[in-house]
């Protein structure tokens, strides 16, 4: 269900953020195309981890938030997170979602 290379960062970002347009994911995921971020979107609704809420107005508006579902798997992505931080090198790590804005813990 979380198999990819985004859904992850989607999932933490719905989970830090709250419901989320289209164009708020693809911004904060700079890297994702267009193309890749719906079909991530539609199989995190699929696997009911992300519901999506489209409001009737005009223009119509849509925006993502994560379900119960997805929210129970958030300390389990912490965990992992925790292990990675413990046991990767610093400079082996791109971007650490778990812990936006500090840096990762020092190997001891």
């Amino acid at each position: 269900m979380i198999q990819g290379k985004w859904k992850i960062m989607i999932l933490y970002e719905l989970y830090e953020s709250g419901a989320k347009r289209f164009g708020e994911l693809q911004r904060y995921i700079a890297d994702i195309s267009h193309k890749t971020l719906t079909t991530q979107l539609r199989e995190l609704e699929r696997d009911e981890l992300i519901k999506r809420n489209l409001y009737a107005e005009v223009p119509p508006r849509v925006e993502y938030s994560l379900t119960p579902r997805g929210e129970s798997l958030i300390p389990v992505l912490d965990m992992i997170c925790d292990w990675g931080l413990q046991n990767v090198p610093s400079n082996q790590l791109l971007r650490v979602l778990c812990e936006e804005g500090q840096k990762p813990k020092e190997q001891e």
